[in-house]
């Protein structure tokens, strides 16, 4: 199959919410991570998955589902404000990270705490400033609901649900939200071409940032300490709670720079409303962070011209489509 029928053909399948898994994304895109032999895309398990994402009763009070956090029209991330906000109107420990691209992503939450986006729901479901609910008893309302067991019957054969077949269904509906029809893309694919300015914000951004958010996925999936001072409420450090290791301290992972027109605010606890602060954060020096990143400890060479490109740079990254995307919004709309 060529790449130019092979885009035709991703892109005919996106409209209906799935990719095929041997020619999964865009065509400039590189080979996913996810291992699909384990769990292969199926129409009736992707819309298990998207009913699963939307439905509250995975929270202990019924109040909260997977797009309170991660909203559609926001590239699946929070805008409302800075830290989730999660059952009895309690405050996390961070911003709900963009979901899109996940299947080309081998680590997932800021600290790269779980490995497997097949097991990643578990989190937010038992975390107590999340959904606060445990897996038998949100399986137990599911089997007693009045839809879910034939849904789970369409999709996986059994009207008996399991943890394993509810993981797996939302890992499905998550895989499908990929994001890679930005106008960004279109100059890759030859559809399209940057302005003048934007032209020069490209080539700043590859000589000042590339190097962690890498292209096409805009994010070389690493962790950083990327120079902010440490919160003295939140006293977050990071992928250290997970490795205890002193080298880890205040490292985060890398996210994405795509859609970060929908995705504001930024950073870890989401502390910036805008990405004028954000770039005046890198061009300013971060000497007073023990542990930040070498590369970024002097501040970035970016004059106010500059930095006024780059921004024009990274507005190309915004997908529209991705976020109208009906498919991939609350199935009864």
């Amino acid at each position: 199959m060529s790449r130019v029928v092979a885009f035709l053909f991703w892109s005919l399948l996106s409209v209906f919410g799935y990719q095929a898994t041997y020619d999964f994304g865009p065509p400039h895109f590189p080979k996913p991570s996810y291992d699909f032999t384990q769990n292969p895309l199926e129409k009736d398990k992707i819309a298990l998955g998207r009913t699963l994402f939307y439905d509250t009763r995975l929270s202990i009070n019924n109040t909260v589902s997977c797009a309170s956090c991660h909203s559609p029209y926001n590239a699946f991330a929070h805008t409302d404000h800075a830290l989730s906000h999660g059952v009895y109107d309690s405050i996390g420990l961070r911003n709900a990270p963009a979901l899109f691209n996940l299947a080309w992503q081998s680590s997932y939450m800021w600290d790269g705490a779980i490995a497997n986006l097949d097991m990643q729901a578990l989190a937010p479901i038992n975390h107590p400033l999340e959904m606060g609910e445990s897996l038998i008893n949100v399986i137990h309302k599911l089997q007693e609901s009045k839809d879910y067991p034939l849904m789970f019957f369409k999709a996986y054969g059994d009207s008996t649900i399991s943890s394993k077949y509810l993981l797996k269904a939302l890992a499905q509906f998550q895989l499908t939200l990929v994001s890679g029809n930005a106008k960004y893309d279109r100059v890759m694919l030859h559809k399209d071409s940057f302005n003048t300015q934007e032209q020069n914000g490209y080539r700043l951004f590859n000589l000042h940032c590339n190097s962690c958010h890498t292209a096409p996925l805009f994010s070389n999936g690493s962790f950083s300490n990327n120079g902010l001072m440490l919160d003295s409420t939140l006293h977050d450090y990071g992928r250290y709670r997970i490795t205890e290791q002193d080298v880890d301290k205040q490292q985060f992972k890398v996210p994405s720079l795509r859609n970060l027109g929908f995705t504001y605010p930024y950073m870890h606890d989401g502390r910036y409303k805008r990405l004028s602060e954000v770039l005046n954060f890198y061009t300013s020096k971060s000497d007073k962070n023990n542990y930040v990143d070498h590369r970024l400890k002097q501040g970035l060479a970016l004059s106010s011209k500059e930095k006024v490109d780059v921004i024009a740079f990274l507005i190309t990254l915004n997908d529209t489509s991705f976020v109208k995307n009906i498919n991939h919004h609350y199935p009864h709309e």
